[in-house]
C-alpha cells in the first residue's frame, strides 16, 4: 500500500517547520536543508521546488539552526588508484570519469579528478584530500593489494568506493555491480544455447570485480554438470591480453565452443584470435563478454552479446550516498549491490 503527502502539518503554533517543506515539494528533509542553506550539493530543480514551497508555506530558513550548517568547499575528488595510461585506454573507466562529470556538474560541484599510482601519489593524494581542498571523494581502486582505502582511513572527510575496497570488509561505503550474478546471466545464456565447452578469459585475479566474475562461470559450470577444467585463462582487461589469453585458451582446447570473456575490451582481442584462427562466430565459438560497452559492444564483428553494467548509474549512487553521508557522518556504512543484465548480440 501506497502512502501519499498531500499537505503540510504544521506545528501546534502553526509555523510550518522543515519537514513540511521537505514533504511539499517532494524531497527528503536532507535536500530541503540544503537548498535553503544555499548549499551547492543539490540540483537547480530541487533547489526551486523547495525554495516555491518555503514561500508557499511561509517558512523561514532563520528557523533553522544555523549552527549545525556545515561550510563547504564545493568540491569533490573522485580519485583512479591505476596507471594514469592504463585509465585512459580503458573505456569503462573513461565512462566513469565522464559520469563523475557530469554528476558533479548537475549539483553545482566542482570534480577534481586524482590519479593515484606510485607510492609518492599516494602520500601526496592522502595530503591533498586531508588538506580541506574538498568536502568528498569518490574512489575507484580495484586492486585487492592497493594501500590507498586504507590510508584514507584516517581522513576526516567522506569517503564512497566505487566497487570494493581493498581489504576492507566492514566500515566502508561501497557501491558495486553484482558481478558474479552477471557472470552467471552470461553462462547460464551459453549452457541453454547447447554449448558444453565453455572456456572464460579472466581479469586479474587481484581485482574482486574479476574474481567474483571467474566465480560466477566456474559456479554456473559445475551447476550444469560441467567440467571447468583447462578452460580459463588469465588477462589484464586489455585488447592485447585478450587476445593472448584466446590464442592459449585454442592451444590448450581447441574443441572449446564457447567463452565468456570478463571485459568487452578483451572480447575485442579474442574475437580477433578467432577470426585469425578460422572460426566462425558463433556458430563455432560463441562469444559473451562484461561491460556493454556502448562504444565497443555494438560495433564488434559481429555485435557482442555483453552482460549491462552503466558506469553512470553506479557514479549516481555513489554521489547519492557521499551526500547522505555529508549530512550524517554517523551513517552506518553499507554496500550497495547494483542488479545487471545481459545484452543479446549476434555473437552468441
Amino acid at each position: 500500500m501506497k502512502v501519499a503527502l498531500v499537505g503540510p502539518r504544521p506545528e501546534e503554533d502553526g509555523r510550518p517547520t522543515l519537514e513540511d517543506v521537505a514533504a511539499s515539494a517532494g524531497v527528503s528533509r536532507s535536500t530541503a536543508s540544503r537548498a535553503l542553506n544555499d548549499d551547492g550539493y543539490v540540483s537547480a530543480r530541487s533547489r526551486e521546488k523547495v525554495q516555491a514551497a518555503a514561500r508557499e508555506l511561509g517558512y523561514s530558513p532563520n528557523q533553522a539552526a544555523r549552527s549545525l550548517v556545515i561550510k563547504r568547499t564545493g568540491a569533490v575528488a573522485v580519485v583512479l588508484s591505476e596507471p594514469e595510461a592504463r585509465l585512459l585506454d580503458d573505456p569503462y573507466r573513461t565512462a566513469v570519469m565522464r559520469a563523475g562529470y557530469r554528476e558533479l556538474a548537475d549539483i553545482g560541484c566542482q570534480m577534481v579528478l586524482i590519479f593515484s599510482d606510485t607510492r609518492e601519489d599516494l602520500d601526496r593524494t592522502v595530503r591533498f584530500l586531508d588538506g580541506g581542498h574538498v568536502d568528498g571523494v569518490l574512489v575507484f581502486a580495484p586492486h585487492r593489494t592497493d594501500p590507498l582505502p586504507k590510508a584514507l582511513r584516517q581522513l576526516r572527510i567522506p569517503v564512497v568506493y566505487g566497487g570494493q575496497a581493498a581489504g576492507l570488509k566492514r566500515g566502508v561505503h561501497v557501491v558495486d555491480f553484482d558481478n558474479e550474478g552477471g557472470a552467471k546471466l552470461a553462462v547460464a545464456h551459453l549452457v541453454e544455447a547447447g554449448h558444453r565447452r565453455i572456456a572464460t578469459i579472466a581479469g586479474p585475479q587481484d581485482q574482486s570485480a574479476a574474481i567474483d566474475r571467474l566465480s560466477g562461470w566456474r559456479k554456473t559450470l559445475l551447476d550444469a554438470g560441467l567440467d571447468p577444467a583447462d578452460l580459463m585463462e588469465e588477462g589484464d582487461f586489455t585488447l592485447t591480453g585478450g587476445a593472448k589469453a584466446m590464442s592459449n585458451l585454442l592451444a590448450r582446447r581447441p574443441d572449446l565452443d564457447a567463452v565468456f570473456v570478463a571485459s568487452d575490451m578483451m572480447a575485442l582481442g579474442a574475437l580477433r584470435t578467432l577470426h585469425s584462427a578460422g572460426r566462425r562466430i558463433p556458430s563455432d565459438v560463441a562469444v559473451v563478454s562484461f561491460d556493454d560497452n556502448a562504444t565497443l559492444a555494438p560495433e564488434m564483428d559481429p555485435p557482442l552479446t555483453s552482460v549491462h553494467q552503466d558506469p553512470r548509474e553506479q557514479v549516481h549512487a555513489m554521489v547519492e550516498t557521499l551526500l547522505a553521508v555529508m549530512d550524517d557522518r554517523d551513517l552506518k556504512p553499507r554496500q550497495r549491490i547494483l542488479p545487471v543484465s545481459l545484452t543479446h548480440r549476434a555473437s552468441s
